[in-house]
């Protein structure tokens, strides 16, 4: 692993994130709020697009929605009163779409309005399109095939390594080679054999070692290509920094 791309999750955490990437030459920033977070700032259109305009800030993300045992984990909320994280997603598409850099997003339990609030804020897959990578993929081939009509790439995280996951290594084997990315999702979800123990990036050649066993490849030779679709989804954003 030679480098990174530091994730924000909220705006009061973006200068230290993005500080990591302006003081690495490999490292790189997004902005962005997560589904989860509330009770923080809440950004605008014109937030999200200011930041991004920053150097070495090369997508908006995390962003998307979570549904994920709302009555346990979200105060027995239902779909309904889920409409802000709902609102928070579209801005997010709006300023990507401004900025002209990619999305990262996050979808659990919530893929058909995911995929629907996409494709109604013009994310088609055309031209036009911000376009970016569903991470920390957990979802069917059936989401999977629709994400990748839409021109996004799909990532895979430690989960794959996991004994409960072969639904998820079925769609890794099925992906188009060149739309896969992996990552490690620090600090959670570490891969076998560090599962339940805080993840760091260095762990990532495991979730290369059982891709490559899915794919009948090398784990070098799948850090080649994850690079080379790295490099493709966000060859704009690198390039102009």
């Amino acid at each position: 692993m030679s480098r990174a791309l530091c994730i924000c999750t909220t705006m009061e955490e973006f200068d230290q994130v993005h500080h990591l990437a302006q003081t690495h030459n490999n490292f790189w920033s997004t902005v962005g709020v997560h589904p989860d977070n509330e009770n923080i700032y809440e950004p605008s259109v014109q937030d999200l697009v200011g930041k991004a305009a920053l150097p070495r800030v090369i997508a908006i993300g995390e962003t998307g929605l979570d549904y994920f045992q709302m009555e346990e984990r979200k105060g027995g909320r239902t779909i309904d009163d889920m409409g802000w994280q709902r609102e928070r997603f579209r801005t997010h598409i709006r300023a990507a779409r401004q900025a002209h850099l990619p999305l990262v997003i996050h979808t659990r339990s919530s893929s058909d309005d995911t995929l629907r609030i996409l494709k109604e804020e013009g994310e088609v897959g055309d031209a036009s399109s911000a376009g970016g990578v569903f991470h920390c993929f957990t979802e069917t081939q059936d989401v999977a095939k629709a994400a990748l009509e839409l021109g996004f790439y799909i990532s895979f995280s430690g989960i794959l390594t996991f004994k409960t996951a072969q639904d998820l290594r079925d769609v890794a084997a099925w992906m188009p080679l060149d739309r896969i990315l992996i990552e490690t999702d620090s600090p959670y979800l570490a891969p076998v054999p560090y599962r339940g123990k805080t993840n760091n990036p260095s762990y990532v050649p495991f979730v290369a070692k059982i891709l490559a066993e899915l794919r009948g490849m090398t784990p070098e030779q799948v850090g080649e290509l994850t690079s080379r679709n790295f490099d493709r989804l966000f060859t704009k954003s690198i390039s102009d920094v």
